[in-house]
């Protein structure tokens, strides 16, 4: 099964593109078409034509289950050759008319037959209680209410069977109506100043629209024994078709709708849809690649003739969008799976993402953040499911190489130890614990309950210097959480001022539980810092600064602090040394590129709790830098897990 599609991208090479299972078939931006659409009187001619068809091959049909012959019997042998001819009786011919025109007969008249019939039919009944009945009746005809509604119904039904025509009676309509304007330009004459204003009139103009958009589907009742519609779309270039089609033995059929293209909008195109005719081209037994290069050759009113597909469509409901950060990088140039390559989105870890269809679930339809204005059809990324079933897919065919590398020789494992191992593997296998996509909201922080501030970064990299001098500027603003420890107070140390002085059991009875965002020990002594010192900051209506290591990131992200992780990347390997050596450093240079590759590795495999990064290649700009992204939490919407929102 081949494949294509209906959008705006660039055609890949067409031996690129026959590995694809969906093709698009619109390039939106492309001006001039070699094939433009046909009038509806050609298209009408041609459903013309394959009614006929059909009524031909009925008629062969019928004739072949129900005709008589006459040789079947005796009698039927006499009557057909002794045919009589029979004589026209002109008795029922005013009673035909008069029958034909009783629709045109008017109401009270109408009324008054009837009545003047029950009369007739009152005489000639014998038993009083029918001709009660009927009185009754004739006193309810002779009400002037019953006259009135019998009035309206009899002109609103007029109206209602009243045949309106299936065809434009000039598919020239508004080119006449520019030239008539045009002429009328000059005339100064009171009749052609009204016409003027006539043709010029909005709601003229909006009928008209109206009109036009009314015969974008007609349907079609039979076509070689299916049934077939009539589908009119317009291919502009700002909105492209947005389908995808594909090859199924010899039929093209619709195989995805795009949501922000036209087909999408209209909800005239439907998946399982066989495409016939494009503008009078027959598609049966064309190449979706064909396909695809006669839909750039046109542009306007598309006419597609087609057989609904028989799928039962389920019952139309609003798509709710859901965001996502994504948690991977993404390229569909680089995947095999991606059903349409041109319509793949790609995108970065950390990118946000608005799912706005999961219709599919192996392929979502999204757009990336920020570019809803400039996309404007949706791209496919990967299902979650399907995301994480193949990455666990991966992972397992990754351990199993590593397990075999540098085996030369190995014991066949008995049944009962392959079971074991199966079955362990079916256990540590978890889909949560592969990250893809975690749904995302929109928090505005309350001006009194500030988000805490984590600076993430290796030794060396400038975190701790910036937090410092954040704290040094507006210590009335910023201030950070008073740690825990087992160890005695000093002289001039209070407790909850410098630390909280706990002891030991106290202490990991807090671990135990999970109050403390990290905790180490240092010289046989306990310190940590706990999520209720965090709170307190945040209570008391400051910023709370922190710098954390990246395994304290999970059991800050899980508390309810909503936290705001900030990385402090360090600069190019030559630049760091020059920084150090500023703050009277001389690092070795196996030092400085550990640095480096710890940031990279931090990156690697934290970089999904990261909100921002800042480069740290000039103190005083990474210094503004970071007062910028404090201030814009006061005046901008962040994204956030939508878990911490319930």
């Amino acid at each position: 099964m081949i494949t294509s599609h209906m959008n705006g991208f660039v055609q890949e090479p067409s031996g690129q593109a026959k590995s694809h299972r969906e093709r698009a078939v619109d390039c939106p931006g492309e001006e001039g078409g070699l094939v433009k659409s046909q009038h509806c009187s050609a298209q009408m001619e041609r459903i013309q034509h394959y009614q006929e068809e059909l009524r031909k091959k009925r008629e062969e049909d019928s004739r072949a289950k129900h005709e008589i012959d006459p040789n079947a019997s005796l009698r039927l042998k006499k009557l057909s050759q002794n045919p009589k001819v029979g004589i026209d009786n002109p008795t029922f011919e005013g009673k035909e008319k008069a029958n034909k025109d009783v629709c045109s007969q008017d109401p009270v008249a109408e009324l008054e037959e009837f009545l003047q019939a029950l009369k007739c039919v009152q005489q000639s009944l014998t038993d009083t209680q029918s001709q009660q009945d009927v009185e009754l009746v004739l006193q309810l005809l002779a009400k002037e209410d019953f006259r009135n509604a019998y009035s309206v119904y009899s002109a609103v039904s007029l109206q209602m069977n009243r045949v309106s025509p299936s065809s434009p009676l000039t598919v020239q309509a508004q080119d006449l109506c520019q030239e008539v304007q045009k002429i009328l330009q000059s005339s100064q004459q009171k009749e052609g100043l009204e016409l003027k204003a006539l043709l010029t009139n909005p709601h003229l103009q909006v009928h008209d629209s109206v009109a036009v958009q009314e015969m974008e589907e007609e349907n079609v009742t039979q076509y070689l024994g299916e049934t077939v519609k009539l589908v009119r779309l317009e291919k502009t270039r700002d909105t492209p078709l947005g389908a995808t089609v594909r090859n199924d033995m010899d039929s093209v059929v619709v195989s995805r709708v795009v949501k922000g293209g036209a087909a999408e909008r209209s909800g005239l195109l439907s998946e399982g849809d066989e495409i016939l005719e494009i503008n009078g081209v027959p598609v049966r037994g064309k190449h979706v690649n064909e396909v695809h290069d006669l839909l750039q050759q046109m542009h306007g009113t598309l006419t597609f003739l087609l057989i609904p597909s028989s799928q039962i469509k389920p019952a139309p409901h609003r798509q709710t969008v859901m965001h996502v950060r994504a948690y991977f990088d993404y390229d569909p140039s680089d995947d095999p799976f991606v059903p349409c390559r041109e319509l793949g989105l790609s995108f970065q870890k950390g990118d946000i993402l608005h799912v706005i269809s999961q219709d599919d679930p192996s392929w979502w339809q999204a757009y990336r953040d920020g570019d809803e204005d400039n996309q404007p059809l949706a791209g496919l990324i990967p299902g979650k499911s399907f995301q994480q079933q193949r990455e666990t897919l991966k992972k397992s065919i990754t351990d199993r190489s590593r397990e075999q590398q540098g085996k030369l020789w190995y014991v066949k494992k008995s049944k009962k130890q392959r079971k074991k191992s199966a079955s362990t593997l079916s256990k540590t296998t978890d889909y949560d614990d592969i990250l893809t996509y975690e749904e995302m909201s929109l928090y505005h922080q309350p001006a009194n309950r500030k988000r805490p501030i984590a600076l993430i970064g290796p030794t060396n990299s400038g975190h701790d210097e910036l937090r410092r001098r954040l704290l040094s500027i507006e210590p009335e603003r910023f201030a950070v959480a008073v740690p825990h420890t087992t160890r005695n107070a000093r002289i001039h140390e209070r407790n909850g001022r410098e630390y909280h002085f706990v002891s030991r059991p106290g202490f990991e009875s807090d671990m135990a539980a999970g109050k403390f965002i990290e905790s180490g020990e240092y010289e046989k002594n306990l310190y940590g810092t706990s999520t209720d010192s965090v709170r307190h900051v945040v209570n008391a209506g400051r910023i709370c600064l922190l710098c954390l290591h990246t395994r304290s990131l999970r059991v800050l992200r899980s508390s309810n602090l909503k936290p705001y992780v900030i990385f402090i990347a360090p600069p190019s390997q030559e630049r760091l040394r020059t920084l150090l050596a500023s703050e009277g450093k001389s690092p070795k240079p196996e030092e400085l590129k550990e640095v480096i590759e710890k940031a990279r590795e931090m990156e690697q495999n934290f970089g999904h709790f990261f909100d921002a990064t800042i480069v740290n290649t000039e103190p005083n700009q990474a210094f503004h830098e970071l007062r910028r992204l404090i201030e814009k939490l006061d005046t901008e919407p962040q994204w956030v897990p939508t878990s911490w929102l319930c």
